[in-house]
């Protein structure tokens, strides 16, 4: 696998279901702090940043934050910005503050749990998200506004849905396919828009398919065509549509620089040769090429890490 002692991409997350980000180049030195040890034992070290939008927008958030330090919401900014420069250690170290102030605000759960997550802690991910279901339980949901608006300005995710999502994907990560499908079976309320579906079904048919559900994985996107209007999440939507039969493997090229895209489809093809007839040979090269090639906080990434890892060890 590759190192990635000293050079790693820097991730800035969007926070949406796809898990959809923009990325940048940034280099790094061993005297610098670690921020997770990868399933395959590659260490990621927190990288620098001199300037830029994410850096300003940091700034802004701390700020807001140490004038307000009992405001929840500067308190969930300032460590979602903290996150979008890739300290989740940091990140975590906020919202554990956050669950000290505000023990009864689901955010504070949700938002660690998404970190502990991109640090592969998913026993800890999965206490959190389990912890603010409870919190949510009979409550009104509400719309989770963005880090980095889609070019429609239109939040698609909420509060309910991100929590029950990133759930299912801990579960996933885990291999508890049982949990991971009760998670994803609960965000139903969520689909607003297509890429609600897409994203959901998506996920729902390979965890179905993984069961041997495969009728079941077939209904999970009977609702996905092709006139849809993705706004985001066009490789779901894309790989939806190649479970459906109405795309080859051979139309999901790369879309340039995208690595959440391209590491969605590397992912998802290797996982459907592993589970459409067994052929471990296609799926470890699809596995390996994503474990050389793609961002090591993507959400496909991590599936394909953990695949791996279950399937064929470090080596």
């Amino acid at each position: 696998m590759k190192n990635l002692t000293y050079l790693l991409t820097l991730t800035f997350f969007a926070c949406q279901p796809g898990g959809e980000k923009k990325t940048t180049d940034v280099e790094l030195n061993e005297t610098q702090p670690i921020e997770a040890i990868t399933l395959m034992g590659d260490t990621l070290y927190t990288p620098s940043v001199d300037s830029g939008n994410a850096l300003d927008n940091f700034n802004q958030a701390k700020n807001a934050y140490e004038n307000s330090p009992e405001d929840a919401d500067a308190l969930i900014w300032y460590g979602r910005r903290t996150a979008y420069l890739g300290l989740f250690q940091d990140a975590i170290t906020i919202y554990t503050t956050g669950i000290e102030k505000f023990p009864e605000d689901a955010r504070m759960y949700r938002h660690r749990g998404h970190r502990y997550i991109s640090t592969r802690q998913y026993d800890k991910a999965i206490a959190d998200f389990e912890k603010a279901v409870e919190l949510i339980d009979g409550s009104e949901d509400q719309v989770e506004p963005d880090g980095q608006p889609n070019e429609r300005n239109i939040p698609l995710s909420t509060l309910h849905g991100n929590i029950w999502y990133h759930l299912g994907l801990a579960y996933y990560l885990k291999n508890d396919m049982e949990n991971a499908l009760r998670a994803y079976g609960n965000r139903t309320v969520t689909e607003r828009y297509d890429d609600n579906v897409v994203s959901g079904g998506h996920w729902l048919y390979m965890i179905q398919r993984r069961l041997g559900l495969d009728d079941e994985a077939n209904a999970a996107i009977e609702k996905v065509n092709a006139d849809m209007e993705i706004i985001e999440n066009t490789s779901y939507f894309k790989m939806c549509l190649f479970y459906k039969g109405l795309m080859s493997e051979e139309e999901l090229q790369p879309e340039g620089s995208n690595s959440a895209s391209n590491d969605v489809f590397t992912y998802s093809i290797g996982n459907w040769y592993l589970y459409n007839n067994q052929d471990t040979v296609k799926a470890r090269g699809y596995y390996e090429q994503l474990l050389e090639n793609g961002n090591p906080f993507s959400f496909a990434y991590l599936a394909g890490e953990s695949d791996y890892n279950r399937l064929f060890g470090k080596n």
